[in-house]
């Protein structure tokens, strides 16, 4: 492939990854079906990959995408409404020339995300929902997310688009009334998203480029929306100190580093300062809730390491806490370490013992390798490190089990 085709390939698989939720949110929100926008998009990036690398990279690569693809609605929706087509195609061309096609907020991903957060649709499959249509996550890594297999999710993600089709659900941000009874859901997709990037450290997955970065500026747009409610603000303030910390997760050979080893001088220090004004900011509303109190837990690790001071008991009180308002497996997992690394590490081994399902979970075998070694049981912490190695895709990760990483906190 020469230079100028292989400048155009890249150019539209770079387009497809930064441009394919808010492309999703526009098209979706003039069609009314998810499904319908979904398929357009795709025919748009298969018609970018066929002509860019022969015929160059147009100078608004997302308004070319967004051209094609309306085009590619407006032709679907005429083989369905024949008598209706001039009229869309009409409003589709209008709308192409008009530069505020995004919302008020920046683009129509928020509206989107709302929509799937709409009362009528189910409350597991909201936040999958999220993921697949505003942020491009696969049915198979949203799956893994959710500890569901792949067929089921897609299932769910199915139904739950034809329910906006054939209900009608407006793509409108809701009211302020609204909009705190859905948002929620809106700010677990959000976090489920940035997890996602979070996970991909080393930056191999394409698919997940600048993910993170992507749900910071959600996490800011929805502090905007909801200046009245504090865990948007929680959730910046979370996902603010875990990304002051990417820079001294790895070491320079690629090793793992956890938290407790990681030198702080190569933390980003205005993020974590940013982290600390949202999480004051959020504190002073006396609306407690889980994103606040998984940044609490954020801030005294960061501070646990910064000043080698130990917050065991108040950490432990911090995760039962966020045990009650946030069961997840991963949470449970999390609270059981923190209860044994307190000196209890008896009742740290039954809270584990007591989660259903997690027997394929990579943390839940992390955590137990950390809990037996306190426990003093030597043999099982070395069975459950392998265990998790062996669940574990990043071989850093994985390495670090396997050479004993869980001894040391």
């Amino acid at each position: 492939m020469d230079d100028a085709r292989r400048e155009g390939a890249q150019a539209a698989e770079f387009a497809a990854r930064a441009s394919y939720g808010r492309l999703l949110s526009i098209l979706a929100a003039r069609s009314g079906d998810i499904a319908a926008a979904e398929d357009a998009l795709a025919d748009a990036f298969a018609a970018a990959l066929a002509q860019w690398p022969r015929d160059g990279v147009p100078d608004n690569p997302t308004g070319w995408l967004l051209t094609v693809a309306r085009r590619s609605l407006g032709h679907a929706a005429g083989r369905r409404r024949t008598a209706q087509t001039a009229a869309a195609m009409v409003q589709m061309l209008q709308e192409e020339r008009d530069s505020g096609a995004a919302s008020a907020f920046g683009d129509q991903r928020l509206a989107l995300m709302f929509v799937c957060a709409h009362p009528a649709i189910e409350a597991e499959v909201q936040a999958p929902l999220m993921l697949q249509t505003v942020l491009g996550l696969d049915a198979a890594r949203i799956a893994a997310a959710f500890l569901v297999s792949r067929a089921t999710m897609g299932q769910r993600l199915v139904r739950a688009k034809r329910k906006i089709r054939d209900a009608s659900i407006a793509f409108i941000l809701p009211e302020p009334g609204d909009a705190a009874a859905r948002v929620g859901a809106v700010l677990s997709a959000v976090y489920a998203a940035y997890g996602a990037a979070w996970e991909d450290v080393n930056g191999a997955d394409s698919r997940l480029a600048g993910l993170a970065s992507e749900a910071i500026w959600l996490a800011r747009l929805l502090c905007l929306l909801l200046p009245d409610d504090p865990e948007p603000l929680g959730l910046l303030a979370l996902m603010l100190h875990c990304e002051a910390r990417r820079g001294a997760r790895r070491a320079a050979d690629g090793a793992f580093v956890p938290l407790s080893r990681q030198d702080a001088t190569y933390w980003s220090a205005p993020m974590i300062a940013e982290a600390e004004a949202a999480l004051r900011a959020a504190s002073g509303m006396a609306k407690p809730g889980r994103f606040q109190t998984e940044a609490a837990i954020q801030s005294l690790h960061a501070h646990q390491r910064m000043t080698g001071e130990r917050f065991t008991e108040p950490l432990t009180r911090l995760y039962d806490l966020l045990a009650e308002l946030a069961p997840t497996t991963g949470v449970l997992a999390a609270r059981a370490v923190a209860h044994a690394e307190n000196g209890n590490p008896g009742a740290a081994l039954n809270q584990l013992d007591q989660i259903l399902g997690a027997g394929a979970y990579q943390p839940w075998w992390a955590a137990r390798a950390r809990v037996c070694w306190l426990a003093a049981d030597e043999a099982s912490a070395w069975a459950a490190a392998r265990t998790a190695a062996g669940l574990s895709h990043d071989q850093s990760v994985r390495r670090f089990l396997l050479d004993g990483g869980f001894r040391a906190p």
